[in-house]
């Protein structure tokens, strides 16, 4: 059997390498290889016998409450859920396209079909970057209402979101959140001829910022790392994912959950934010120790397609779900609507919702994403289960904007950047050809 020894005192592998002896799974039994149930073939030109990764076998352990010992006593009360015990990543300085950096992307991608998350070890750099934005983010979110609430732009989604402001399902979100979008000039080409969604970010002050910026610069480059990796995994053309990403509409969400004693009562009882799957590629995320996220692993039987039918709300009450608990020194990613899109279906966006602590929480999500303008169509050749998809919709391909505008209007109905898309029409724009067309 593998070691109980807790996570965070698991020492890292060096770059590049699978944390072996650490449980890599959401619940485990018995040891396995690679090769074994994944359905996928292995990347042109890896040599298993010589770069052999390890992961376990999934068991299905009974739902664990808070009472219950080890990484689940974080757990909100109110809520019963496995507990997910992830196996942690680290990536190269560099993907060189090495046997080594194949092997890592196999590893991640079979890690996603199998558990919908995976850990990632932060940098030391990463941990300095983490801890500033951590703190500006704790500052802003002291600050009065109306201090906060000025923090609004009318063009783009960008700014101060209040709690029981999103929704989700139907339902009032208690998250409270501060939208990082493409801070764009009034004078920049694309904000003067009115595109939905463009114009700056109305960042309340420099100290907030400057760390931010500095967070999500950094993470651009994890993402970018973590597409070739996963191009790596897949068994695609290098570049098949990253094309998309040229001039990418990376954005972040800074969240404040209040403690569930404290709430407006806009919401449901306990819900920080309701179940739902992300619009874009993947969510690189962080979180301060506290505790608060569940998310679903993969179900067969489950079909959904955030971009035609809303998943919002999709099974949030049932008993099969795993709750993340906060280790430090950690990423984790999760798969987002245009990643499943692109895969056809053969990585799965990853279900999750947030319930509120004992004490108020805060997280950092950021979106890696394609190109405003990017039209994605489905990844050609590939590994095993990603099999050829000859759709009008397939053809025709998604147009991430489009998508993007449509997820932020379905959550923010009432808010001022909403009423004046619609006022102004600009919606209709986005059928437009420079639109839809990559720089």
């Amino acid at each position: 059997m593998v070691s109980m020894m807790p996570l965070f005192n698991r020492p890292l592998v060096p770059l590049g390498r699978l944390a072996t002896g650490s449980r890599a799974m959401l619940s485990t039994s018995s040891y396995g290889s690679l090769e074994t149930s994944t359905g996928m073939t292995m990347p042109p030109g890896f040599d298993s016998q010589k770069a052999r990764l390890t992961r376990l076998n999934p068991s299905s352990p009974k739902p664990a409450s808070r009472a219950d010992s080890g990484l689940g006593k974080t757990m909100p009360p109110g809520f019963k859920a496995h507990v997910a015990e992830l196996g942690t990543f680290a990536l190269p300085e560099r993907v060189t396209g090495s046997v080594g950096d194949r092997a890592l992307g196999k590893a991640l991608v079979d890690a996603w079909r199998r558990d919908g998350i995976i850990q990632i070890a932060m940098t030391e750099k990463q941990r300095k970057l983490w801890a500033d934005a951590y703190a500006a983010s704790r500052r802003f979110f002291k600050k009065s209402h109306a201090e906060k609430a000025a923090c609004v732009d009318s063009q783009s989604y960008a700014g101060y979101i209040a709690s029981g402001e999103e929704v989700t399902d139907g339902i009032a979100d208690y998250s409270e959140i501060f939208t990082i979008t493409k801070d764009l000039d009034m004078s920049e080409p694309r904000v003067r001829a009115k595109w939905p969604c463009h114009g700056p970010c109305p960042w309340p002050d420099i100290e907030m910022k400057e760390p931010m910026v500095r967070y999500n610069e950094n993470l651009g480059v994890e993402g970018e790392k973590l597409l070739q990796l996963t191009e790596l995994g897949l068994g695609v053309e290098p570049g098949s994912l990253t094309r998309y990403t040229r001039d990418g509409w990376h954005h972040t969400r800074v969240l404040r959950f209040p403690p569930r004693n404290a709430t407006n009562g806009k919401g449901k009882e306990g819900r920080g934010i309701g179940s739902h799957t992300d619009y874009g590629l993947f969510v690189i995320a962080a979180q301060d120790d506290v505790g608060g996220l569940f998310i679903r692993r993969p179900h067969e039987d489950e079909k959904f397609a955030n971009w035609e039918k809303s998943a919002a709300g999709l099974k949030e009450d049932a008993d099969d779900w795993y709750y993340v608990p906060p280790v430090d020194g950690v990423h984790t990613v999760i798969l987002g609507d245009m990643m499943q899109y692109l895969t056809r279906n053969y990585l799965t966006a990853t279900p999750h919702k947030v319930g509120l602590n004992t004490r108020e929480r805060f997280a950092y999500a950021y979106f890696h994403e394609p190109s405003f303008q990017a039209v994605l169509k489905p990844l050609k050749g590939g590994c095993g289960g990603m099999q050829q998809d000859k759709s009008e919709r397939a053809a025709n391909g998604i147009h991430y904007g489009t998508h993007f505008t449509n997820m932020f209007m379905r959550n923010y109905p009432d808010r001022i950047t909403t009423k004046r898309l619609l006022a102004e029409d600009r919606y209709s724009l986005l059928e437009q050809p420079e639109l839809r067309t990559m720089n």
